[in-house]
């Protein structure tokens, strides 16, 4: 492992808050105390397939954009390069542009990488490291579902904005004498559902890893109306699936985008109205989970602890300094 004069970084998959605050931190430390020059590679590995997507970037550039929400380097969920889909005569083709992106590399000079990213980008960096790319990845993801992670950037903002919204529909579902279904986002893991649930005081809580039983979720709402308590709150993860059934799927005219989760909300809203004969609403909150400044928690842990232990890592001869984390 050489010195390193060039970092590059990038930021892949779904956005979400904190992105723009981790960019900066890398900057300030690499330029400020390692002098090292960073590269900016813009659109995920997308900005190493595709020519002028690249550019440096000066301690200036991320002067104002700590509490900034989204990426000034853009992202993208699609730009996998060892499995890269194109139309090809009308159909989708699948290449390997995992030499071209090496290429890139040594063509710019960037030494090593900081990915920033969720499973997917850091699944795509780890195979890159065992091409010989020299490579650090910052655990991102709304979901917190990276494993030996105990959580990720991203979703302390997403549970609060999820959170936000319930206490919100609580006071019109009150009103109304309605069920109001809130789906929220997170894929195949309920963690947004289940701690901004438990935090907005939702009466019922439907997980990925646990199939529904949509007569039990009724039960609950008519013990509910009896009780006299006239209005219900179920939030359900995205991902979630009844007993016996599947996971609900928004269909795409586009053959090469990836499958995205959605609707579930919908469906369950229609089968309670359906057995209970209750007034109900669903709630999407979709991207809005992505957007906004990141939190405290988030800046603080991700920004100021762990920056500058990634790029030491990076060096050779030298130990990262101690990570002192609060307990979470």
């Amino acid at each position: 492992m050489g010195k390193i004069q060039t970092l590059g970084v990038l930021t892949g998959g779904g956005d979400c808050p904190g992105l723009n605050a981790v960019i900066r931190a890398v900057v300030k430390t690499a330029v400020n105390k390692y002098k090292i020059n960073v590269v900016g590679i813009e659109d995920g590995f997308e900005g190493l397939i595709k020519p002028g997507k690249t550019r440096y970037l000066s301690e200036k550039d991320v002067e104002k954009i700590l509490a900034r929400g989204g990426t000034i380097l853009g992202t993208t969920n699609r730009g996998n390069p060892f499995q890269y889909k194109v139309m090809r005569n009308g159909k989708v083709a699948t290449l390997d542009y995992s030499d071209r992106v090496i290429k890139s590399l040594k063509k710019l000079g960037i030494d090593a990488l900081v990915v920033i990213g969720g499973d997917g980008s850091l699944r795509i960096a780890l195979d890159f490291f065992k091409k010989g790319v020299q490579a650090v990845g910052v655990p991102k993801t709304i979901d917190n579902d990276l494993e030996a992670t105990e959580v990720t950037f991203g979703f302390d903002s997403a549970i609060n904005t999820a959170k936000d919204a319930i206490d919100k529909l609580h006071d019109t579902a009150e009103s109304h004498h309605r069920v109001i279904v809130v789906e929220v986002m997170g894929r195949n893991a309920g963690w947004i559902a289940l701690e901004a649930g438990m935090a907005g005081g939702a009466d019922i809580i439907l997980v990925p890893e646990i199939p529904f039983d949509i007569e039990k979720v009724c039960h609950k709402i008519r013990q509910r109306d009896k009780a006299g308590m006239k209005y219900s709150i179920v939030v359900a993860a995205e991902g979630a699936a009844p007993l016996g059934g599947n996971a609900v799927f928004v269909h795409s005219n586009d053959p090469c985008a990836p499958e995205r989760l959605g609707g579930i909300g919908a469906l369950i809203a229609n089968e309670v109205n359906r057995r209970t004969k209750h007034e109900t609403r669903v709630t999407v909150l979709g991207h809005i989970q992505r957007g906004g400044s990141p939190t405290t928690f988030i800046l603080y842990l991700f920004t100021a602890v762990f920056t500058t232990a990634l790029i030491t890592a990076l060096r050779p001869g030298q130990s990262p300094p101690p990570v002192k984390t609060p307990s979470v």
